[in-house]
């Protein structure tokens, strides 16, 4: 434990929701939750608006309906998400080296490293102007937690929420951990909750009043005393700045069950795809191929298979993914499929007799390019050859495009919007940017020409339009006072000595109009 709060947490609030509010001016205020919107669908994340209603993440989203059949229902983009948590990570590394990443919304910041505080005073200035920073940049809140520890800061952090700032000082802890339930500590999930309750232990006090032995006899040896030392508010857990990820996984669930064994295998390929470009964006590569499989019933198979030695190549870890779903029934239907890359390395050791059936593969080709040549200098053949590997082509109609809710799409008449909802054959789109007044909403055709997928809309200050560094901003706004249009004014809160890019005409949260009624973005 430390002296003086020099550990931050911060915890961007209800992150995925509020980027999609702050882009969706007609989404301010109102109920909005992102996640899988089909019937197997879970809850990513729940605006506050829609968490008055009990609905909440890990949820499924058929329940999350029933609960706020008028809230947003959108499916996540992920891109955008990414590149703006990458902004305000960057914010974090400005403030110390020692930045510890837990999620794309979410990072602790040891302040001590960088001396940039040594007491309560100054670690609150810093975590306040954090807060303006973020606000500034994109339009987005945060909520930050200061202490002496690793757990007391998040702990802080869930009580800051939303937008707030909680600073726990050394020598608190006991006093503040005493009242709260026991879910509060970190590792303790609902079955321990459960168990610990049965014994009448249901606050952090009673843990540390049941004692070390008691709680070693009802969890075990590990979990009970790292439980009971936790309880009292006693964390050394150091601020890690690189975590070693220890897999890379994909994994989809399907609307209706799977029976088909080719749609089985075909959907194999297809997520070992998504998984090897998730392994090379990471710069790893991976020795044991690891497949997952949820059956009708809920029963979940896993199937592993490792390697000669750490590789990235795409065919290599689609055919070990094939091997490993022909030793899987399947006949009575398959709910979810997953590929994953486990024994994670920054190198690639290719396999040598991989490589050399490579290379007889491709000299049987050119051996056959050659011949194909001389055929066609006399007769055509009465069958052309087919590509060793390649399945021979089936023609096929191409159905209409599907428009997924929370999308991105660009008419060639009415710019840039949203797709709202879809189904019938039609597509309902509401036209705004994230600088715009609520937008009109138009309804076409699903196969409309004029209509395509765009890229989301800038959200951070540097790529808004009209964005200007922040000292130039700043003189502009003084010898011209009168250049923001009505309802451009910056909050209080953005108006801050921050090195961040702030646009002279955009408001990151601008109170939504009343008369807006909130999109059902519901899909068929």
């Amino acid at each position: 434990m430390r002296a003086a709060p020099t550990i931050l947490h911060l915890d961007m609030d209800a992150f995925y929701a509020s980027v999609e509010q702050a882009s969706k001016p007609s989404l301010r205020g109102k109920p909005v939750v992102v996640g899988g919107i089909g019937p197997r669908g879970v809850v990513a994340t729940a605006s506050y608006e829609a968490r008055v209603f009990g609905v909440h993440s890990a949820m499924a989203t058929a329940q999350a309906r029933r609960l706020c059949p008028n809230a947003a229902y959108l499916a996540p983009r992920f891109a955008l998400y990414r590149r703006i948590s990458d902004a305000v990570m960057e914010l974090l590394h400005t403030l110390s080296p020692l930045v510890e990443p837990l999620s794309l919304d979410e990072a602790f910041v040891d302040l001590e490293a960088a001396g940039a505080a040594d007491c309560a005073e100054e670690a609150r200035a810093v975590g306040e102007q954090l807060r303006q920073d973020i606000r500034s940049l994109t339009g987005l809140t945060g909520s930050v937690g200061l202490a002496g520890s690793k757990m007391l800061a998040k702990i802080g952090s869930e009580q800051a929420k939303p937008d707030g700032l909680v600073l726990i000082e050394p020598g608190t802890e006991r006093e503040l951990l005493e009242p709260m339930t026991v879910r509060t500590l970190p590792g303790v999930g609902p079955a321990t909750a459960e168990h610990l309750r049965r014994t009448g232990i249901h606050t952090i006090g009673e843990i540390v009043e049941a004692g070390e032995d008691e709680l070693v006899r009802l969890l075990g040896k590990a979990h009970g005393s790292s439980l009971h030392v936790m309880a009292q508010g006693l964390d050394d857990r150091p601020v890690v700045a690189e975590r070693d990820a220890k897999s890379v996984s994909v994994e989809d669930t399907f609307d209706v069950d799977l029976h088909d064994r080719a749609r089985v295998q075909s959907e194999v390929r297809r997520l070992a795809e998504r998984c090897v470009q998730r392994l090379r964006s990471a710069g790893r590569s991976g020795r044991t191929v690891v497949l997952k499989v949820r059956r009708y019933d809920f029963s979940t198979l896993t199937r592993s298979e490792t390697l000669r030695g750490p590789t990235d190549d795409l065919a290599v870890i689609q055919e070990a993914a094939a091997r490993l779903i022909e030793s899987v029934e399947t006949t009575g239907g398959v709910r979810l499929l997953g590929v994953g890359v486990t024994g994670l390395a920054d190198f690639t050791q290719e396999d040598l007799f991989a490589q050399a059936a490579t290379a007889e593969a491709a000299g049987a080709a050119v051996a056959e390019e050659a011949e194909g040549a001389e055929v066609a200098q006399g007769a055509e053949p009465e069958h052309a050859p087919v590509a060793s590997g390649e399945p021979e082509p089936v023609a096929a109609e191409a159905g209409p495009r599907r428009w997924v809710p929370g999308h991105d799409v660009r008419h060639a008449a009415f710019g840039t919007g949203w797709v709202q909802g879809s189904g019938v054959g039609r597509v309902t789109v509401r036209f705004e940017q994230p600088w715009s007044a609520p937008g009109r909403v138009r309804t076409f055709p699903v196969d409309d020409p004029d209509l395509e997928p765009a890229e989301p809309p800038p959200l951070l200050a540097q790529e808004r339009p009209g964005a200007e560094p922040a000292s130039e901003a700043e003189e502009t706004e003084e010898a011209d006072p009168g250049a923001a249009g009505e309802g451009d004014a910056q909050p209080s809160s953005a108006r801050s000595s921050s090195p961040a890019i702030r646009p002279k005409s955009w408001s990151p949260s601008p109170s939504p109009p009343a008369s807006v009624p909130g999109a059902d973005a519901s899909s068929p």
